[in-house]
């Protein structure tokens, strides 16, 4: 279906709406498969798909959902390995761009790889040569995965957290490898607190004098119960050593001896990362073997992985609509026209229900005189623009596909919509060209159309306008458009365009605070006042002095 004239920008606020329920970004681009469409069994189709997903959903998922995010797999050029290959496969080695590629053995590198005989054989497909750059994302979003295994019981997301917990052990540590010159400081500084404090529960302060006077004076066995005093006091200071590095050990899965014997303990840094380059060596080894045996479990599941997530993304979509859509009802499809009972605009808070048609009369407006040519009528800041944007709401939300804000509705599928909107502006000759173009443009050629047209009168004189409109709407008529038009000139289009039906909003006077009593749902048949009077009632009452007694005597002159 094509919007013309204002019609797109009430579409545009429709999908701001409609975005502004939506919690993750990427959900929003369902949006795009959605929009107005003049295909009936599309629009058929759509509905019965939401009514089943309204009734299915779970909105209290929508917190698992949010941690849902894409799991990006990074294609990057790894130094840590190299590839030996045969002289006639290097350029498809090359291609891969993953890892260094040479003809002859290569030392220096974490990881030898070869086609050819030579270090750890590989085929040359990349999920051989590199599989980290698969694995090693799936881990990093665990939680993702768990969130989409929430989702999705027995789904592919649980599949491949069971093979992941393979690398637990052989990811932890490398996280403890990535850490080990902090753990090692923290260790080293906590050793030399536990060797102070012991030393300052054994203190001996004796001059060289008094050491050898003190000596003489012990008896036998005295010496050697003070040398195993020292004795006691060094044993305990290497228990605490070899605590630590067993603690440091376990953490990093290889057995270590790291810190010096002796007091104040300290490991030099080139010690520390020359230990770190050798065990994340071993450890680099391990990950690929292991992780080359994962990746061929889940290798399979990754397309249906990129489903799980885009359903995941949908799941949010739908929950976000039937937010959105709360209370309102799926239109019927079905020709004579569009009409709809206690519709809401959903641009007004709190807006007074409104029953309203064009075409066909159907349901409760049985009797109503049917016709495709509506002039709405009435009082000003009575609604009439509010109930013209309320059906093309109403419509537009139709040829989504999607509910629309009425206890009951029906909608003819179009072909096209088109919304003239009074601007407030200075209208000129030049607007006036401007808006007779757009008016002869709207009722060219043939289809199943809509015109929405907010009082055409306003930009020429009334007498021009009254004639000009009239026959333009005759024109449209004849066509079988269907049209609605807000005028104040509907006495005089009744005149000259019996065919039509003219509805009115009328308001009833003034409340206490002197604003307009208006009820907004129109009369049919009937010619709705506009309200000078009731302007100028309230303004005299309100004004003062001499404003007030001028104010008055026009308005006596009115009445």
């Amino acid at each position: 279906m094509r919007l013309r004239g204002d019609a797109r920008d009430i579409y545009r606020a429709i999908r701001r709406r409609i975005e502004g329920e939506i919690k993750v970004e990427r959900a929003k681009e369902f949006l795009k498969n959605i929009e107005p469409t003049s295909d009936k069994g599309e629009i058929l189709r759509r509905q019965e798909y939401f009514k089943r997903a309204f009734s299915s959903v779970d909105e209290k998922l929508e917190e698992v959902i949010m941690k849902v995010r894409p799991i990006r797999f990074r294609r990057e050029f790894l130094t840590d390995r190299v590839l030996i290959v045969s002289e006639e496969e290097v350029e498809e080695a090359e291609k891969l761009g993953l890892c260094l590629v040479s003809t002859e053995p290569v030392e220096g590198y974490d990881l030898v790889l070869s086609t050819i005989g030579y270090g750890i054989d590989v085929e040359l497909k990349p999920h051989d040569i590199a599989p980290e750059l698969y694995v090693k994302p799936l881990w990093e979003n665990r939680d993702v995965l768990k969130a989409l295994a929430t989702l999705f019981p027995g789904g592919v997301s649980g599949k491949i957290l069971e093979s992941l917990a393979e690398l637990e052990d052989v990811f932890k540590r490398l996280e403890a490898i990535e850490k080990l010159e902090e753990r090692i400081r923290e260790e080293e500084a906590r050793l030399n607190r536990r060797i102070e404090e012991r030393l300052e529960k054994f203190k001996l302060t004796l001059s060289g004098r008094e050491l050898v006077e003190f000596i003489k004076s012990l008896k036998s066995g005295d010496i050697d119960l003070i040398l195993s005093k020292f004795s006691t006091l060094n044993d305990e200071i290497l228990e605490e050593i070899r605590k630590s590095e067993e603690r440091i050990s376990k953490e990093i899965g290889v057995d270590l001896e790291i810190f010096p014997r002796e007091y104040p303990v300290e490991v030099p840094p080139e010690v520390i990362e020359r230990l770190r380059e050798t065990i994340e060596r071993e450890v680099k080894l391990e990950l690929y073997l292991k992780s080359r045996e994962v990746l061929a479990e889940i290798l399979p599941y990754l397309p249906r992985l990129k489903e799980e997530i885009e359903k995941a993304y949908e799941l949010e979509f739908i929950i976000a609509l039937k937010r959105f859509s709360k209370n309102f009802t799926f239109p019927r499809i079905e020709e004579g026209g569009i009409g709809f009972v206690e519709g809401r605009n959903i641009f007004i808070d709190n807006p007074q229900p409104i029953s309203y048609f064009v075409g066909r009369a159907k349901g409760p407006f049985k009797g109503v005189k049917e016709t495709n040519v509506v002039i709405l009528t009435g009082a000003n800041s009575g609604g009439k623009t509010s109930l013209l944007e309320l059906m093309l709401q109403i419509v537009i939300l139709a040829h989504m596909g999607l509910p629309v804000p009425a206890r009951e509705a029906w909608v003819e599928v179009l072909d096209e919509v088109f919304f003239f909107k009074r601007k407030r502006t200075n209208y000129t000759a030049g607007a006036f060209e401007t808006s007779l173009k757009s008016m002869v443009k709207s009722l060219k050629g043939k289809g199943r159309k809509l015109l929405l047209i907010d009082e055409f009168e306003v930009i020429t004189e009334p007498g021009a306008a009254v004639k000009i409109l009239a026959e333009l709407l005759r024109i449209g008529l004849s066509k079988g458009f269907y049209i609605v038009v807000v005028s104040h000139l509907g006495e005089d289009l009744m005149k000259e365009l019996p065919e039509a039906r003219v509805d009115g909003i009328e308001a009833k006077g003034l409340d206490e605070s002197l604003n307009l009593i208006v009820d907004r749902q129109p009369k049919f048949g009937v010619v709705g006042k506009s309200t000078p009077e009731l302007i100028l009632e309230r303004l005299a009452r309100k004004g003062r002095g001499e404003e007030r007694e001028i104010l008055m005597k026009v308005l006596r002159r009115l009445k």
